[in-house]
């Protein structure tokens, strides 16, 4: 199925800007990041939301709306190390408050881009974004099989397990990823790692323990550590056939990653989080991957944005 375009067909490219080298093969992004046209050869396919309605309704530090923007200029200038194509296939935006009609937006753009064979890399946006990726990934999958084994993983400092009974926030996406599904029939297989004790109450944690989360908190990571963590992550993918991978900034500690909605104290590095997310991209079961809080606004140096285009970066460079 052809990717679903945006209604003017529009996409701004004037993001995409950086230095150019005269010598062969010093291709940079934004000499190698072409619109997304319709019938384009499977490849890495770029999508905003420019939504933090639900940091706002968790009551964090608003501002993630223009993280799509910050990262595009962050990307611009890397390397190119591919061989395959990536895509700028637009944004989604928020109104206002309207944070469910954007989530169901993305997803109605992301479905087709699973359709048509592409990697939606989806450039938060507030971690409301989960769910609208979720959703996205399930409109495909439901048309080709009948109970999928997804694994979700989260890249997080908070299990974003609130809740959503009361409201439906930047917190909440995880419950209402298990809340269906229960309604699908789906097995519901989530692991969260980076978790900070400090941050997640103790009635989070027991939520966790109920739906059987596979917890690493913040404090595990160590160097000496990692073989073993990396070893859990590879029996949870082993049980899972797709896998969707969500990264939410406030992982990274706070002078990695000050622009975020609640910056972390602690954190776990940027590279010791590399060789995870490099078995996840090595494991031919990534079909979709988001990263979620950046906020320029309260960025230092475009430290936060930086980092975000290094995990983008890496993400890819097994084409």
């Amino acid at each position: 199925m052809p990717a679903k375009m945006p209604p003017d067909s529009a996409i701004d490219m004037s993001l995409w800007q950086g230095r150019t080298d005269p010598e062969p093969g010093s291709d940079r992004w934004h000499q190698r990041v072409q619109p997304l046209t319709q019938g384009a050869q499977p490849g890495c396919a770029l999508l905003g939301f420019a939504c933090d309605a639900g940091v706002a309704r968790n009551q964090g530090r608003v501002g993630a709306a223009g993280g799509p923007a910050a990262l595009r200029r962050a990307l611009a200038p890397l390397a190119w190390h591919r061989h395959g194509s990536v895509y700028d296939s637009g944004d989604v935006h928020c109104e206002g408050d309207a944070m469910e009609a954007a989530q169901q937006a993305l997803a109605d753009r992301l479905a087709p881009l699973l359709d048509a064979g592409h990697l939606p890399i989806v450039l938060g946006g507030g971690h409301e974004v989960a769910y609208a990726s979720w959703c996205g990934l399930a409109q495909h999958l439901t048309e080709r099989e009948t109970s999928p084994q997804i694994g979700i993983i989260n890249l997080d400092a908070h299990f974003d397990l609130r809740d959503p009974q009361h409201v439906r926030s930047s917190g909440t996406p995880f419950a209402q990823i298990a809340d269906d599904c229960v309604r699908r029939g789906w097995p519901f297989r989530y692991a969260c790692l980076g978790v900070s004790r400090a941050a997640n109450t103790q009635a989070l944690f027991q939520r966790a323990e109920q739906l059987n989360v596979l917890v690493r908190e913040d404090r595990e990571f160590r160097a000496y550590r990692i073989d073993a963590i990396q070893r859990d992550l590879e029996r949870f993918i082993a049980y899972c056939d797709h896998v969707y991978l969500t990264i939410d900034l406030d992982v990274l500690p706070a002078a990695e990653a000050p622009g975020v909605s609640a910056p972390a104290a602690r954190g776990v590095s940027l590279a010791l989080l590399e060789p995870l997310i490099e078995v996840i991209r090595d494991s031919g079961k990534l079909r979709l991957a988001d990263l979620a809080e950046l906020n320029p606004e309260f960025d230092l140096d475009n430290r936060t944005a930086r980092a975000a285009a290094r995990l983008v970066h890496l993400l890819t460079l097994n084409d």
